[in-house]
This record gives structure tokens, C-alpha cells and sequence, in this order.
């Protein structure tokens, strides 16, 4: 008899765990960034799927079967749009997916190659627009707007979380800003692999050179890079870093015939994993930050 009732409790917790899980909100974010911010906004009321996971690259990402699968249960998808992602249209589509889609950059003044670098903006807009904290508060806001949208029901929770977490980005923008402030302006420039760092240079004034343009999908020709390392040479720039996302070969061989120092390794596209230093937004920017830093007041 005792026995039973143990069991009869233990089916009832059971169903309850799972009518739980049935209620939460089906979320897909395209990347592991912007996966951080659906994340941090939505709680414990989603489900979250994040199709490129960390240290992946969104630019060149080819998805499978089972992220059709996703998206076709999701309720609501996020993107960061400004042609970061040219496969989710044609995935959202393939998939039937009935989901509302929300581009995550709406609202943020979009930075074009050509504007940035003087080189031929092939790719046109930047789509790194995360790289800027007060961007990242507009991702956050829409996000938040999103989740809204589709679950009106969570609307104080996700008010909650937004606020909290803003205030979060707040603080990190303030630590941002001190932390270049520290690093003489004429040291404030450096060699990246892709051109990713358009908006963090816009916002905090550090001056990045890219053999490639915007996205990673072309490699760089000899020609750019020829005039990369005369750069170097002639504007002495301090440091080469690497990016997670990338090939370290072609910066190695930049640094090796140059003299530069390869400063460390950037996170520009993806997060790193949970183990790694940049398994958050917040630790993403206070990890370049600090890499950065390191590298140029050395």
C-alpha cells in the first residue's frame, strides 16, 4: 500500500515536470551571442535552441536537418539580420516554420564596410553590430520585446530580466570605456583576422586591420594582404590577434614577417564554451577588453 502511494506521488511530480517543460516558450536564436541574450532575457520561461554554438561562425554556417526541426517547433526565432546569417531565410522556409521572426538588430544604426576601412565594402553592411555595448542593450530590447510578443503572459518576467540585465550592461559599458581610456591613443591599433570590430572601434576608439573583409566567407587576396603588412611596418602596430572563429596560418605569417607580437586570441563572432573565458556576453567583452589591453600598454 505504502509502495503505491510513493508511486502514485512520484507519477504526479513526474507529470508536473513534465507539463513544466510543455509550458515553456519554444526559442531559437541563430548564434551563440545573441543565444546569451535570449538566455539572460527570457529565464527560466524558455526553451532555448541555439543553431551556430560556440566558436562557430555564423558567415559560413551550412545547416542540417535538425535544425529545420527546431525551427519548425519554435515559436519565436531571433536573428541578428544585417546579412550575418544568409542561410535563415532559405532554413525558415525549408522548415514550414510557422515561428515569429525577430531581427534582433531592428532600431541600430547599421556601419558600412566602406565607411570604415576605405577598402571596397564587396560585403557592404557590418553585421557585428554586438561588438558596441549600447548596440547589445538594443539586441537586449528587442529580445525582450519578442518574448513579449509571443508569450504576453511572461511579460513582468521578461520586463524583470531586461532590466536587470541592462543594468548589467550598463556597468559593462562604463568598465569598457575605462579600460581603453587606459591605453594611449597613438598604441590603439591592431591586425584581426576578419573585419569584426567596425562598431567596438566606432564606440571606443581602437583602430582594427583585417585581411579580410566583414565576412569570412572570401579569403583575403595577396594584394590586401601585401598592403596589410606594409601598414604594419610604416604605422609600427603593436599587436596581431587571433579570433576563435578563424585560421590562425594567415596572421601568423603577418606577425612572422612583420615583427608584430600576436597578442592573444579575440572573440569577435562566437562565445567560447562553458570552460573557456568568454562563455558570456559580459565575459566576451571583458576578455577582449582585457587582451587588448595587455597587449598594447605592455
Amino acid at each position: 500500500m505504502r509502495l503505491r502511494t510513493i508511486l502514485a506521488a512520484l507519477a504526479v511530480l513526474a507529470g508536473a515536470i513534465a507539463a513544466s517543460a510543455q509550458e515553456k516558450v519554444l526559442v531559437v536564436a541563430t548564434f551563440s551571442i545573441l543565444g546569451d541574450f535570449v538566455k539572460n532575457v527570457g529565464g527560466d520561461r524558455v526553451a532555448l535552441e541555439v543553431l551556430v554554438g560556440p566558436n562557430g561562425d555564423a558567415h559560413v554556417y551550412s545547416p542540417s536537418p535538425s535544425d529545420a526541426k527546431k525551427l519548425a517547433a519554435a515559436k519565436v526565432v531571433f536573428t541578428n539580420g544585417l546579412r550575418l546569417e544568409g542561410w535563415i531565410d532559405r532554413l525558415v522556409k525549408a522548415a514550414g516554420s510557422r515561428a515569429a521572426v525577430v531581427t534582433a538588430t531592428k532600431g541600430i544604426a547599421p556601419i558600412e564596410a566602406a565607411e570604415r576601412s576605405g577598402h571596397k565594402a564587396e560585403h557592404g553592411t557590418d553585421p557585428h553590430a554586438w561588438q558596441s555595448v549600447a548596440n547589445a542593450k538594443i539586441y537586449v530590447t528587442n529580445v525582450r520585446d519578442g518574448l513579449i510578443a509571443v508569450d504576453p503572459a511572461g511579460r513582468a518576467t521578461y520586463e524583470k530580466n531586461a532590466r536587470d540585465y541592462l543594468a548589467q550592461l550598463d556597468a559593462l559599458e562604463a568598465e569598457v570605456k575605462a579600460e581603453v581610456a587606459r591605453i594611449e591613443p597613438e598604441r590603439r591599433r591592431i591586425i584581426t583576422s576578419h573585419d569584426a570590430f567596425g562598431y567596438f572601434r566606432a564606440a571606443y576608439g581602437v583602430q582594427f586591420i583585417a585581411p579580410q573583409g566583414v565576412s569570412t566567407d572570401a579569403e583575403a587576396s595577396a594584394k590586401d594582404v601585401a598592403a596589410i603588412i606594409r601598414q604594419i611596418r610604416r604605422q609600427r602596430i603593436p599587436a596581431v590577434f587571433l579570433e576563435n572563429i578563424s585560421d590562425p596560418r594567415l596572421l601568423q605569417r603577418i606577425a612572422d614577417e612583420t615583427g608584430a607580437r600576436i597578442g592573444g586570441t579575440l572573440y569577435s563572432d562566437a562565445l567560447s564554451d562553458e570552460k573557456g573565458p568568454a562563455a558570456s556576453y559580459i565575459d566576451m567583452m571583458r576578455h577582449n577588453v582585457k587582451e587588448l589591453k595587455a597587449a598594447l600598454t605592455s
